[in-house]
């Protein structure tokens, strides 16, 4: 343990409850999106750079999507290293699941429980301080460190991420991309599945109930295109070398399904559909004219998007009163295993007590793909995903300490490489 890295720990020991305390002042901030309004939670942000006297810009386009930008230059030359961490969080959804507040932010026994204690307030104040704790250490650090705080995330991050990288340009993308979005901390995390988002519309003429010789129920025939769907899950998939022999070890394998819940290690290499809301009709006596269904579909690594598109394409297309509309998203993508970043974070995982975790890609999308597109390496190390956007969120305390921890030591690791 070099005096540098022995300093860092020191530093997050001393603030464990001041880390805490951010952390669960974080969650209580409510932050869903939609409708995605931030500036509550991003004032607890900028109010603690403030005082801790550092500087940062705010790079937003829309009011109430408020994204925060700090940089600082090590003493040397050398690598750029980006740590980004959102702020909005999935809607409550039904409040009489939860057992209690979802905006509490309550601990007990070790957990904090809120909406977005695991997705991903806890990841972002683990951004956050690994960057007060680095800009102590400014003058000893060669190249440069940067934060992002940023909104809009769960929405495709259009005004969050994206639109801090459109206006900042190749100099903001770093050489590295660091996050703590929920992975767990056994597993590190370096690629993620395709998005194939899209809405389909059927309309028709609609009767009185008793007439229904006399249209076609738009109910009916959606739900015709929901099951002709399905077919996209049968694709079969062709896993580039470097994510299949990974997916294959037996270790690997028992820690999918501990970390994620059991049954991922199948969904993690297949294309996987949910239909996420649907609309339609206006009364119980009426033939609906009118249905509407939001798909989204994630694609694995080795299945092209564009030949699912064409498959949606086909099925809707059959369906002379079905339309599609807002089709969004992006092919599956990963970044090296073995990069350095994923190096240095295996190594103090192991340093600091705990198993060597495993490499493996996510099945959920996240804001590493703004680099992963651009060809910069993105990894991810973070607290337990398994109640992720589900009631009663939550996550272990220690857990969050420890990822402050490996984020900390692993930041100072890849500036500091003496």
């Amino acid at each position: 343990m070099t005096p540098l890295r022995q300093q860092v720990l020191d530093w997050i020991k001393e603030d464990e409850q001041k880390l805490i305390d951010f952390y669960q002042d974080m969650v209580k901030a409510k932050s869903p999106n939609p409708p995605g309004d931030t500036r509550e939670v991003m004032r607890l942000v900028s109010d603690f750079l403030d005082q801790e006297g550092l500087a940062f810009d705010e790079v937003t386009a829309k009011e109430h999507l408020p994204n925060l930008v700090a940089t600082f230059d090590g003493d040397t030359e050398g690598k750029h290293l980006v740590l980004n961490g959102h702020v909005d969080v999935f809607p409550v959804g039904n409040e009489q699941a939860w057992d209690r507040d979802p905006w509490s932010g309550d601990i007990e026994d070790g957990v904090i429980h809120g909406r977005g204690a695991a997705d991903m307030k806890g990841g972002t104040t683990a951004a956050i301080f690994t960057y007060r704790y680095l800009h102590r250490l400014r003058d000893k650090l060669a190249g440069k460190l940067s934060l992002m705080v940023v909104s809009d995330e769960e929405t495709s991050g259009r005004w969050g991420t994206g639109y801090v990288l459109e206006k900042l340009g190749d100099e903001a993308l770093g050489d590295c991309l660091l996050s703590g979005e929920p992975v767990g901390v056994k597993t590190i995390r370096f690629g993620e599945k395709g998005i194939l988002q899209f809405t389909v519309e059927v309309r028709t003429r609609g009767a009185h109930g008793p007439y229904a010789h006399l249209s076609p129920s738009a109910i009916n025939i959606m739900s015709d295109i929901m099951t002709e769907l399905k077919a996209v899950t049968r694709v079969e998939q062709n896993l580039p070398p470097e994510i299949a022999t990974r997916l294959a070890d037996s270790k690997t394998q028992t820690v999918i399904d501990e970390t994620m819940g059991e049954g991922t290690n199948e969904a993690i290499t297949a294309v996987v559909l949910n239909i996420g809301t649907i609309k339609g009709g206006s009364k119980v006596n009426m033939v609906p004219s009118d249905c509407t269904i939001e798909v989204d579909i994630r694609v694995p690594w080795g299945v092209e998007r564009d030949d699912i598109l064409k498959m949606v394409h086909d099925i809707v297309g059959a369906h002379p009163e079905a339309t599609i509309r807002d089709i969004v998203g992006g092919p599956a993508l990963y970044s090296d295993p073995e990069h350095e970043m994923a190096e240095l974070l295996s190594a103090n995982v192991t340093a600091l007590g705990y198993d060597e975790p495993v490499r493996i890609p996510m099945v959920a999308a996240s804001d590493c793909r703004f680099w992963r597109e651009r060809g910069v390496p993105a990894l991810v190390y973070g607290t337990s995903p398994r109640n992720v956007s589900a009631p009663n969120e939550s996550a272990v305390i220690e857990d969050f300490l420890h990822v402050v921890r490996v984020h900390a030591l692993s930041a100072l690791d890849y500036l500091n490489p003496e």
